[in-house]
C-alpha cells in the first residue's frame, strides 16, 4: 500500500517512543515520560477500534487488596513485596483522585467491602493484626474493620462475617479512560486505534516496527498489551486470565451501596446505581479462563448467577441485562512486570487484576526507566 506525504510525516514519522496498547498502562506511561521530557515525539497504537482488554471491560473497582487477598499475597510474594504494591496502589488511587475531578470519572467513594461466608473466631484478632502490619505504608492504626452489623442493611445474605475499609470507591471505566485519552491528545502523544504491530526488527540505533499502516523508526518500543503480551512474546511468562461479568436490570429498593469482594478477590460486585455488577469466578475452571478469547461462557455465567442468588440478589426481582468479558494479565508471584527484552524493547503489564489503581505508579518506574536508557 502507497503511503502519503502526510501519513509519512505524522502517524508514520521517526518515534522516540512507541507504544503498543492504549489501555490505562500505555497512556499513563505516555503521559509520565511527556510529563519527564515534553519535547519526547510518542505514539501509542491500539490494534482495536478501542482497547479491549481491561481497561475498558473491567469492573471499575478502585481498590488495593481485601483482607483473603492480602493474605494470600503475602504467602506468595513475601510481606515487605505485599505491603510495597498495597501502598502503591494506594498511591495510584490517590493519584487518578489528584488528576481528574469525581464527576470527571464518575468515582464513587463508596467504601470497600469483604465477605466471609464461615465463622471464624479468629477473625477480629487477624484483623487487628493486619492493620498493624499495613500501618507502616497507610499511615492508620485501622484499615479495616468488622461491621458485621451491616450485612442486612446492604441486603446480603447467607454471610458470617463483613469486613469494610473507607479507602476504596468505584469508577467509571470508560469515562476514566476517555479522560486519560483526552489529557494524552493535549499533551501533544499521538494515539492511533485499529494499528497493529506484526513485527520489529532492532538495530544498535533504533527499532523498526511493521505494523498495519506500515513501518515506524522508534527509539524505544514498549509493549503495554497486558494479557495478550504473549502473542508478541512468546515466552513471556504472563499467563492472560478472563474475568466475566454480568449486569442486572433497575432492582427496586436496592439497599446495596459499595464495592465488595469475596474469597481472595474471584468474586466482586458493586452496585451501579440500582443495578448489580457481579464479575469474577474464574477459579471454577481457572484452566479453561487463561485466554484471550473474549467471550462468556455459560459454566461461569452460571457460577456467577448462583452466587448472586444466594448472597445478593435473593430479595430481589431482575433479570440479566448484559454480560461481558476482559483479559487481565497475571504472573505467578503475581508482582507487576516490567521486562526489557533487549536494548530497545521492553513490556510493561500484568497489574494482575489491579491496573486501574496500579498502573499510575508503575509508569512513574517504566517512564524513569525508559528515558534512562534512550
Amino acid at each position: 500500500m502507497s503511503i502519503s506525504i502526510w501519513e509519512k510525516e505524522t502517524v508514520l514519522a521517526p518515534q522516540d517512543v512507541l507504544i503498543i496498547g492504549a489501555g490505562v498502562m500505555g497512556l499513563w506511561t505516555a503521559l509520565e515520560l511527556k510529563q519527564l521530557q515534553p519535547n519526547l515525539r510518542i505514539l501509542v497504537l491500539d490494534r482495536g477500534a478501542i482497547p479491549t482488554g481491561a481497561s475498558y471491560r473491567n469492573a471499575g473497582f478502585a481498590c488495593f487488596g481485601s483482607p483473603t487477598e492480602l493474605w494470600s499475597d503475602a504467602a506468595t510474594m513475601g510481606e515487605d513485596a505485599m505491603l510495597h504494591i498495597v501502598e502503591q496502589r494506594i498511591k495510584g488511587i490517590e493519584k487518578i483522585r489528584k488528576h481528574f475531578t469525581d464527576q470527571e470519572i464518575d468515582f464513587d467513594a463508596c467504601g470497600g467491602y469483604e465477605c466471609f461466608t464461615e465463622a471464624d473466631t479468629t477473625l477480629p484478632d487477624r484483623i487487628a493484626a493486619l492493620n498493624k502490619t499495613l500501618q507502616q505504608v497507610t499511615g492508620n492504626t485501622i484499615t479495616f474493620r468488622l461491621v458485621i452489623d451491616q450485612l442486612k442493611a446492604l441486603g446480603l445474605s447467607n454471610f458470617q462475617s463483613l469486613v469494610s475499609s473507607a479507602w476504596e470507591g468505584g469508577i467509571h471505566s470508560g469515562k476514566y479512560l476517555q479522560a486519560l485519552h483526552k489529557r494524552a491528545i493535549v499533551a501533544g502523544i499521538q494515539v492511533v486505534h485499529g494499528a497493529a504491530l506484526l513485527h520489529w526488527q532492532e538495530s544498535n540505533d533504533q527499532v523498526v516496527a511493521e505494523t498495519s499502516l506500515g513501518y515506524i523508526k522508534t527509539k524505544q518500543l514498549l509493549l503495554c498489551t497486558n494479557g495478550f503480551l504473549q502473542e508478541l512474546v512468546p515466552d513471556s511468562n504472563t499467563v492472560p486470565a478472563r474475568g466475566q461479568v454480568l449486569l442486572t436490570t433497575p432492582i427496586e429498593g436496592l439497599t446495596l451501596r459499595g464495592t465488595f469482594h469475596f474469597d481472595e478477590g474471584f468474586y466482586y460486585w458493586r452496585n451501579l446505581g440500582n443495578r448489580i455488577l457481579l464479575g469474577g469466578a474464574r477459579n471454577v475452571n481457572k484452566a479453561a479462563e487463561q485466554t484471550t478469547a473474549l467471550y462468556t461462557t455459560p459454566e461461569i455465567q452460571s457460577a456467577l448467577e448462583a452466587f448472586l442468588h444466594k448472597h445478593i440478589g435473593a430479595q430481589y426481582s431482575y433479570s440479566i441485562e448484559q454480560r461481558w468479558s476482559g483479559i487481565m494479565g497475571f504472573t505467578k508471584d503475581k508482582r507487576p512486570q516490567f521486562t526489557q527484552h533487549s536494548a530497545r524493547v521492553r513490556s510493561a503489564i500484568a497489574c494482575n487484576g489491579m491496573g486501574v489503581a496500579l498502573a499510575p505508579m508503575m509508569a512513574e518506574t517504566v517512564a524513569t526507566v525508559v528515558l534512562q536508557n534512550s
